[in-house]
């Protein structure tokens, strides 16, 4: 059974705001906007936190425990509630915004993020690294409530594929894969509908994640799989099949995505020592690569 479609009712902020930034874009001349000034103004913003129906359908979704986040959300949800607070970090830069890509991110944990409290979210633009060819946008996020202060802290990476610098100095660069001696913690089978389902438990409606055609328009063979999905069950798999399913063992976790899941697919979760990896095979290219510490 899918989600269930009263949860988009709770993504109106994340959706409002997806819409707005995406209008922005579509509608922005190329090169205009202002210069960036980094770091950016911190912006605050008070936040709905997410219902206990939605945390434990998503917790589900993702391959992990609900009755182990008895209480608490989930620290690899903040992109629902981060969302609409990184698109206005992003407003108004002279970057193609239509074409950016998501890059990875860093989640740090300090303190366990209780449910049922008013989400404190604040943020900025901390840093841009704009070589000509791409820019790379760094966000810098904290979470927390009135009893949790500061609770989680994300450091997410955008990039944004340009058309500028040096001639003749392209070079193409050796995709990551996954270790030959990595260990398989599991395998995933992923539906077709995986894209959409995440969609309505986190409001990024992204049309390549859930409609065929739009995917097929930006160049993949079918839609994609979101990368936070991806690096939200690589997660619950590590707490599953490393820490036998102790949420709280988890400090941090950072990872990149490094090439998209085309749906449906089957892949596979492997560790070596403390790096994560998501692919195909031992040897083979990897979606996603990353590390948690303890």
């Amino acid at each position: 059974m899918g989600a269930s479609n009263r949860f988009i009712l709770e993504q109106r902020r994340v959706i409002a705001a997806l819409l707005r930034s995406g209008i922005e874009a579509a509608t922005q001349k190329p090169g205009a906007g202002q210069k960036p000034v980094v770091p950016g103004p911190v912006l605050e913003e008070t936040v709905t936190p997410p219902s206990k129906e939605l945390i434990a359908a998503y917790v589900k979704h993702v391959g992990g425990d609900p009755s182990a986040y008895k209480g608490t959300i989930p620290p690899h949800l903040f992109p629902q509630w981060v969302f609409p607070l990184q698109t206005l970090t992003l407003r108004g830069l002279p970057y193609p915004l239509t074409k950016v890509l998501n890059g990875g991110f860093r989640l740090e944990i300090k303190k366990p993020l209780p449910q049922g409290e008013p989400l404190l979210v604040r943020g900025n633009l901390a840093d841009i690294d704009d070589d000509g060819r791409r820019a790379i946008l760094h966000g810098h996020f904290v979470t927390g409530t009135a009893s949790a202060p500061d609770a989680i802290v994300a450091d997410m990476q955008v990039i944004v594929p340009l058309s500028g610098g040096p001639k003749g100095e392209k070079k193409k660069k050796e995709h990551p894969r996954v270790p030959e001696d990595a260990k398989e913690l599991a395998r995933w089978k992923l539906p077709a509908n995986a894209g959409r389902e995440f969609a309505k438990l986190t409001g990024d409606i992204n049309p390549i994640h859930w409609i065929p055609p739009a995917a097929r328009a930006s160049g993949f063979k079918n839609v994609i799989l979101h990368g936070f999905s991806t690096s939200a069950r690589a997660y619950e798999g590590v707490v599953r099949s490393v820490f036998s399913g102790n949420v709280s063992a988890i400090q941090a976790f950072e990872c990149r995505f490094t090439k998209p899941v085309v749906l449906p697919a089957k892949v596979g979760l492997y560790v070596r020592g403390q790096e994560v990896f998501v692919g195909d095979a031992p040897g083979g290219p990897a979606y996603l690569t990353g590390r948690f510490e303890t």
